[in-house]
């Protein structure tokens, strides 16, 4: 990951075409503004995430484009179901909200027929019938009765009519017509409602959203776009209406029948394939690093290398802008991320927005990793769940660095072969033993495979550069296991010694000094040397603990006698790059002939140069004390 963004990427619904689903919206511009589909209710279908919101942003663009090329007036309407006041019916919502819009564009100067009209149609709703169903129905989980829908609409006498109006929906129906034709609204050529999140909806909702919206469809010039996932929706309305789930003779179910009534077709939202969710992922990362009117530029030469079926490799970077290491994490995020998220670009921003808060977390608790070292992490363990506790189990037994240098020859290095010569099974004759003088032909044959170690998916994973160091990632390990709520517990360290290496190797003071040198002599040898052992993984895997975890070594070593050699394997598995030189200073004041093994083995070329002289200086003081 870039480490240029600084914030978090937001999860409202954008104008921007990042993912070039304009496509999609004008497909359905084209029908919404079709004459001969007039009156239409659409769908446009899609999983959760799958980018509906952004698609609506597009398509209401798309609309007031048309509309502005040919110098005509579209009234968009977006509304969310989901939203809507629970003490008011989802009904008398969607139709509020449609008759206060056209309430806004009523022409004043031409407009009083179209008040009238406009004030007949608000009183003819029964608010208070209203109230009275949405309880009913929330208590007794039944559809309103045919009737009682009905009765939404006001018998009464309303304000210019002589007589009580025709009772029934029909009427409604009639005036909401007058009322797009009248002279207040005829600078209106259409009005397209843009529904959203209806799948969000509880069934009463959906269904109740639904019915409202076929009370519209019989007025020319009203326009539907129903964005949700569809099968839920159709669950909704079986469980609302308690329709068989069944299909007949492999058809549709009753409630997709009913959906199909109202919704005439729907537009599926494609899910981003494997070049989308690298460009996605490339253009979210870039983002942050351009001008407005740079970004803008590069989506569209994304788009353009989208339909030419290119690679990103081929896409022409910005000039002056440095963005191969955005277009590398793209690169390596890719294939894991497109084949466990299915395309969805929310799970893909959602990842990208985990990372981000994760590696600042990290941060601040010390733990220094390079970005793209965390964003394999967060791979691991966001994606490859049993993979991830496999490791922390490594962790738990410090076992990691072996384990990490064993996962990447298995991921990174070939196959060794063996060299074996060919037999001849039949009996030497003298031309056979006269061709056998000569060189004999060299056979490469695979080595035995070994016995399977790891996973494909965790090989697939080292495979992924950066190549991590135990010392790097341990912190890293251990916070995000406190995030997914895992103890590390070392099933190799009796439970009866947990507690003494936890209180040997605590940052806190008081915790080691608790820990008397009586407390450790009362511990058998045998614990002693499992201790050691311990101790020596821990630093080896962790050698940031070795400021604790060395001392702690050393006092069993005084504590117990004959375990000199497991205390001398316990140091030297410190990595010699890692040795610190508080750590070399400790062994001073120690019997020079037992420890200059463990001083040999971090006297190499790996160690810094400051420890390699504090060893020299070491060894002199050692010689001088045997000396005397």
């Amino acid at each position: 990951m870039s480490g240029g963004h600084n914030a978090l990427w937001s999860d409202e619904p954008t104008g921007r075409d990042l993912l070039s689903f304009m496509a999609v919206a004008e497909a359905v511009a084209d029908a919404v503004l079709d004459d001969a589909l007039d009156p239409i209710a659409l769908g446009l279908s899609g999983s959760w995430g799958s980018g509906k919101t952004s698609v609506l942003e597009l398509v209401k663009q798309e609309v007031q484009k048309r509309a502005e090329a040919a110098a005509t007036s579209v009234l968009v309407v977006p509304t969310q179901p989901w939203s809507y006041d629970p003490t008011v019916g989802p009904k008398e919502s969607l139709i509020a909200e449609v008759l206060d819009a056209l309430r806004s564009k009523i022409d004043t100067g031409a407009g009083e027929d179209a008040q009238n009209l406009l004030r007949r149609l608000t009183k003819r709703v029964k608010w208070a019938k209203a109230f009275k169903m949405a309880a009913l129905t929330s208590i007794t989980l039944q559809l309103p009765k045919v009737e009682d829908i009905l009765d939404l609409i006001n018998e009464d006498s309303v304000e210019g009519e002589e007589e009580p109006a025709e009772r029934g929906l029909a009427q409604f129906r009639e005036e909401f017509a007058e009322l797009l034709q009248s002279d207040g609204l005829k600078h209106i050529s259409r009005v397209v409602v843009l529904v959203d999140d209806l799948d969000r909806c509880l069934p009463e909702t959906v269904v109740e959203t639904l019915e409202a919206i076929r009370l519209f469809l019989s007025a020319p010039g009203m326009s539907f776009v129903i964005a949700a996932d569809e099968d839920r929706v159709a669950d909704a309305i079986q469980k609302r209406l308690g329709t068989p789930e069944a299909r007949r003779g492999g058809g549709e179910t009753p409630a997709e029948l009913y959906l199909h009534k109202i919704v005439q077709t729907t537009i599926p939202i494609p899910a981003l394939s494997q070049f989308d969710t690298q460009a996605y992922l490339f253009l979210l990362l870039a983002e942050s690093k351009l001008k407005a009117d740079t970004f803008a530029a590069l989506v569209d030469s994304t788009a353009d290398l989208r339909m030419q079926a290119g690679s990103l490799d081929d896409l022409a970077l910005p000039e002056g802008a440095d963005l191969a290491e955005e277009r590398a994490t793209a690169s390596r995020l890719t294939p894991l991320l497109y084949e466990k998220f299915h395309g969805n670009p929310r799970r893909i921003k959602r990842f990208l927005n985990d990372l981000h808060v994760r590696q600042s977390v990290a941060s601040r608790r010390g733990i220094t990793l390079a970005a793209d070292a965390v964003a394999k992490l967060m791979m691991l363990e966001r994606l490859l769940d049993d993979d991830f506790k496999t490791v922390l189990g490594w962790l738990a037994q410090t076992r990691l660095r072996d384990q990490l240098d064993a996962l990447d020859r298995a991921a990174n290095e070939a196959v060794p072969t063996e060299v074996t010569e060919p037999q001849d099974e039949e009996p030497a004759t003298p031309s056979k033993k006269k061709a056998a003088a000569k060189p004999a032909a060299v056979v490469e044959t695979p080595a035995p495979a070994p016995e399977a170690q790891f996973s494909d998916s965790l090989i697939r994973w080292a495979k992924l550069p950066p190549k991590l160091d135990a010392t790097d990632i341990s912190g890293y390990l251990y916070l995000a296991a406190s995030f997914a709520g895992i103890e590390l517990v070392s099933s190799a360290l009796p439970e009866r010694l947990r507690d003494i290496a936890s209180a040997l190797t605590s940052s806190v003071q008081v915790d080691r000094t608790a820990i008397t040198d009586d407390a450790l002599r009362a511990i058998t040898p045998a614990d002693a040397r499992l201790l050691i052992a311990y101790l020596g993984g821990l630093t080896r895997d962790q050698p940031i603990v070795q400021k604790y975890a060395v001392p702690g070594i050393l006092r069993l070593a005084k504590t117990h006698s004959g375990i000199e050699d497991g205390v001398i394997s316990a140091l030297k598995l410190l990595p010699p790059r890692e040795v610190k030189v508080a750590t070399v200073m400790l062994l001073k004041p120690e019997n020079g002939g037992r420890y200059e093994p463990v001083l040999a083995a971090w006297d190499v070329d790996s160690a810094t140069p400051q420890v390699r002289e504090v060893i020299k200086s070491v060894r002199e003081h050692w010689s001088t004390f045997d000396g005397n």
